[in-house]
């Protein structure tokens, strides 16, 4: 009776997710303070029957019921235990029940942490979020039950698909969702500002925290994701812009703009409209990525359903989402758009102007490359690929003048700044730019390939803002230093500042490390046999031996190279190719020998005999690969730092006493 618990858990969890959704929000508008406060302990109830009726799913994975569609149809009883828990979000059924848990827990986690927050204001954002989950729910129930019976029980699972059978799927389906789930947060706090009429800063500081926070999980999300296409897809790539890559890189984008508007409005009480417009975007585009993946509309190796039916209930409440959100921002316009102080063209806010435009139309640019292709198809029938050309020729362009300004960014002054004071900061910058870059042009030789322009390009963009960012930060430390206060000034630097440090860091180590790992890439795809050797990029590779292996569900043909470089000794790779049981699927399982400065690359492609004596090899060398995750790592460092920052966390008493007190009176 597990399944049928799971299931009456999730029809208890849409009574409480409309309950909530409707009561606290007529109590916010007519001042019932009763109603208000049913809010929270709506929110804990909702997340735990929410969990319960995941913990159910998990269960019956658990103890391989096959007996439920969905266990049968993604597990196996040679299964790993491990992959019994990813399976729960293996398919799409789990996946939509995984996005209302995290949904929930988000919910439950604002109203946990909102007590200092005006009721009324808290109230509205939790009935919000309770619509989404409205919205969820149904979809479950109804056109995804992940506990539907099957009668009779199948006696044998079909097991998981196999490119999910790895450590990297354990953690990047939950926290790339902690992220999509996570706008849904500023998105409730925009919506709650825009239905209140409580349109001033307050908001965008209030929300600040939870964007930092979805941010920090949809960039390791994202991270976990191009990591596990790097090592587990066998070709050495770790971006192709695959429509569903595209799916969560549009929201990153957006949340980047998001993040930086936040400021601005948060300590200018600038730029509300966009800050309302881009919370909005953030999370409709989470929405439609959930669109992409689900509705069978692209076919992709991250893809889950092929079913219309539930495409078309998901464009209808995206459709429902974005309506509502627009014509509430519509109706609020000319209001969001009162009070916002003036400042002059060369200042920091124009600055982050710039930034949010040009964020925006590279989001935009991704958006019309996924979806031209799908519109064709529907409308005339024509089927076409966009691939990397288009998105390198149309993304780059956007986002070369977003990471030159950057730097310059940091060290303007709010209101008015002058090109001379600008100058003076940033002369060091530019002059350590110029001269790192000539000393790479200098050193072909010693990269081990000719740098073509775009890469040169990368490279000094990469250490530009490297540079730039190191400047701004000894400036602003060495201000203390003269009065003796230099340590003292280190440690009452805000955790923000720190934040913003490490991710502007990461930004440069990645563009830098992207420059060189694409630029000076050497690739060979070759036949070898048993015994041969073949050299790339001044590394020997020695096909050894193969042997047969046995996993807990596959069988395998282990493969044995010797590699060595001159100078060195010689060490041993281990490349697979892996045929799962259940599905005969096969799946090349790659050796990657990292270090700080190169990856070796070594995949097993197709035998070329009968008797597997030769084989098509992929070899690849790769520089200064580790380098991207350590650059993508920093940037999610920055928006843990900032979390830690008590501007982010704390909104004044007196704020919160003065919003309190007309909702009391109102009541009685």
């Amino acid at each position: 009776m597990i399944p049928e618990l799971g299931l009456f858990a999730l029809v208890l969890a849409l009574i409480v997710a409309v309950v909530q959704a409707v009561v606290p929000l007529a109590g916010a508008h007519w001042g019932v303070v009763g109603w208000v406060r049913l809010a929270r302990p709506a929110a804990m109830l909702l997340a735990v029957l929410s969990l319960l009726s995941a913990g159910c799913l998990v269960w019956s994975f658990w103890r391989d019921d096959f007996s439920v569609l969905y266990v049968a149809g993604n597990s196996h009883s040679a299964l790993p235990a491990v992959y019994k828990l990813t399976a729960m979000w293996g398919g799409h059924e789990g996946s939509m029940l995984l996005w209302q848990v995290l949904l929930a827990c988000w919910t439950w986690v604002v109203a946990w942490r909102s007590r200092h927050l005006p009721p009324a204001f808290v109230a509205r954002v939790l009935a919000v979020l309770a619509w989404i989950s409205v919205g969820l729910l149904l979809f479950l129930l109804f056109l995804s039950n992940p506990f539907t019976r099957l009668v009779p029980g199948a006696p044998e699972g079909k097991d998981l698909n196999p490119l999910l059978q790895d450590p990297g799927m354990v953690l990047h389906p939950p926290l790339l969702y902690m992220g999509y789930v996570g706008f849904a947060v500023p998105f409730a706090f925009a919506l709650a500002a825009l239905i209140s009429g409580e349109l001033g800063a307050a908001w965008a500081r209030w929300s600040r925290s939870w964007t930092l926070a979805a941010w920090g999980f949809l960039t390791v999300g994202i991270l976990l994701g191009s990591a596990w296409a790097y090592y587990v897809l066998g070709w050495g790539g770790w971006w192709f812009w695959d429509p569903v890559e595209n799916a969560s890189f549009m929201p990153w984008l957006v949340g980047t703009a998001l993040l930086h508007s936040l400021i601005v409005t948060d300590q200018r009480g600038a730029f509300r409209s966009w800050s309302a417009l881009l919370a909005i975007s953030a999370f409709s585009l989470s929405l439609l990525g959930t669109f992409l993946v689900r509705s069978g509309v692209l076919t992709s190796v991250h893809a889950f359903a092929v079913d219309p039916g539930r495409g078309l209930y998901i464009l209808c409440f995206i459709v429902a989402v974005v309506g509502t959100s627009l014509w509430l921002f519509a109706w609020r316009a000319q209001a969001l758009g009162q009070g916002e102080g003036r400042f002059a063209m060369l200042s920091r806010e124009s600055l982050l102007l710039v930034n949010n435009v040009l964020f925006s139309a590279a989001a935009l640019a991704v958006l019309i490359g996924t979806l031209y292709p799908l519109a064709l198809d529907v409308l005339s029938g024509e089927k076409i690929s966009v691939g990397p050309p288009y998105f390198e020729a149309v993304f780059v362009p956007l986002v070369l003048p977003a990471l030159l300004l950057m730097a310059v960014g940091t060290v303007a002054r709010w209101k008015h700044s002058t090109a001379r004071e600008l100058w003076v900061r940033l002369r060091m910058p530019v002059l350590w730019t110029g001269v790192c870059t000539t000393v790479l042009v200098l050193a072909e030789g010693w990269l081990g390939a000719q740098v073509s322009a775009a890469t040169l390009l990368g490279m000094a963009l990469g250490l530009w803002c490297l540079l730039g960012t190191a400047g701004h930060a000894v400036q602003r430390l060495r201000q203390g230093v003269d009065s003796g206060q230099g340590w003292q000034r280190v440690l009452r630097q805000p955790w923000g500042w720190w934040g913003m440090l490490a991710a502007h860091t990461g930004v440069g180590v990645f563009i830098l490390a992207v420059s060189l790992a694409n630029g000076l890439e050497r690739k060979l795809e070759t036949a070898l046999a048993q015994g041969e050797s073949v050299e790339l990029a001044g590394y020997h590779f020695r096909f050894d031996s193969l042997a047969p292996v046995e996993g807990p569900n596959y069988d395998a043909q282990r493969a044995q190279f010797s590699v060595h470089t001159e100078g060195q000794a010689p060490w041993r790779m281990f490349p697979e190719k892996r045929v799962f049981r259940a599905q005969s699927m096969p799946l090349s399982q790659a050796a990657i020998d990292s270090g700080w400065t190169r990856d070796v690359f070594l995949a097993l492609g197709e035998p070329l005999d009968p008797k597997g004596r030769a084989w098509t090899v992929r070899l690849q060398i790769k520089p200064f690969m580790d380098w991207i995750w350590v650059g993508t790592v920093l940037m999610a460092l920055g928006a843990g730092l900032s979390l830690l920052d008590r501007r982010f966390r704390l909104a004044p008493r007196r704020q919160v006493r003065a919003a309190v007190q007309p909702l009391q009176e109102r009541s009685a």
